[in-house]
């Protein structure tokens, strides 16, 4: 029906994944016009296209059913921040939040590979395509977290920060108001006092003697230097602090900073009378360690417009 080099043909012009291809002319039974249609339709050829070009706009977004106990945050990336703030894009992603919670897929790969539950009889890596051919720039699915349990979500500005918190508590507790806003309040607490752990026994060793090095060194170099001994007991101290920074637990809460996370969550077991302990956290800053866009726009549209 078709060969190798069919498939090696059709790649070349359309710019197409292999496997892409060779689907393409088998649903058109050789057929090498109706191929390059078929992928044009699909938006696998617009896909392609635009797959080395730098998507570091996007939102994050989430999904939470309080019934099943499950939560996601999910973040998107697009080319411009304008795309990144259309309705299409939006509910899109809100889509993929829900296929993550429904779905629970291991990896982006997996996600990718299912059948897409706001689109039966495709997969959502298909979805995706045509979410590419239509809005014309290339979008992908860098990373999700889903949990199970006491969870909660906060999205904070708009889609640029997400958070995604798991509590501990006893099952008496786990329908309770006041502990759904406890929750609540210690995602917020998170999207905007970003810490990277949860105790300071997670903090890597070889992180935390980069700090002690970077103070002693400070301390090494002032205008009079100090004694050995007086420099260590300084370090305890600026280590106590680094601590309070970063761990969760241990930084001040941002609606009450007379009391230390450890403290609210202390305070809500005695008034539910019950323990309740934060599991774990994640949070997501859109576009965080992405290579951003520094192109001009206009110039883009002007160079294209020449061309």
């Amino acid at each position: 029906m078709f060969t190798a080099k069919d498939v090696m043909a059709l790649r070349e012009l359309t710019q197409a994944g292999m496997m892409d291809c060779k689907k393409a002319l088998t649903e058109c039974e050789g057929d090498f016009e109706k191929a390059k249609d078929y992928l044009r339709e699909k938006g696998l050829a617009a896909a392609a296209k635009k797959a080395s070009r730098i998507a570091a706009e996007g939102i994050v977004s989430s999904y939470l059913c309080t019934d099943c106990g499950v939560g996601v945050i999910i973040e998107v990336n697009c080319e411009t921040d304008f795309v990144g703030k259309t309705d299409d894009f939006h509910a899109y992603v809100e889509k993929l939040a829900e296929q993550v919670g429904k779905k629970n897929p291991a990896d982006v790969d997996a996600l990718l590979a299912q059948e897409a539950i706001f689109a039966p009889g495709l997969k959502v890596s298909d979805t995706l395509n045509e979410l590419v051919a239509k809005i014309g720039e290339k979008i992908s699915i860098r990373r999700f977290t889903r949990y199970e349990g006491v969870v909660d979500t906060y999205i904070h500005l708009g889609g640029r920060i997400g958070v995604l918190v798991d509590l501990d508590a006893p099952a008496s507790a786990k329908d309770s108001a006041e502990l759904k806003a406890v929750a609540h309040d210690i995602a917020m607490h998170i999207a905007a006092a970003r810490p990277t752990y949860l105790t300071r026994e997670e903090v890597p060793e070889a992180e935390l003697e980069h700090e002690k090095e970077i103070n002693r060194n400070i301390a090494l170099n002032e205008e009079k230097p100090k004694p050995a001994a007086v420099i260590e007991k300084m370090l305890a101290g600026r280590i106590e602090k680094f601590y309070k920074e970063i761990c969760l637990l241990e930084q001040l809460f941002v609606k009450d900073t007379a009391l230390s996370i450890t403290q609210v969550l202390e305070k809500a077991s005695k008034d539910l009378g019950a323990k309740i302990i934060v599991k774990r956290f994640t949070r997501y800053e859109m576009g965080e360690g992405l290579q951003k866009r520094e192109d001009n726009f206009a110039e883009e549209v002007m160079s294209q417009t020449k061309a």
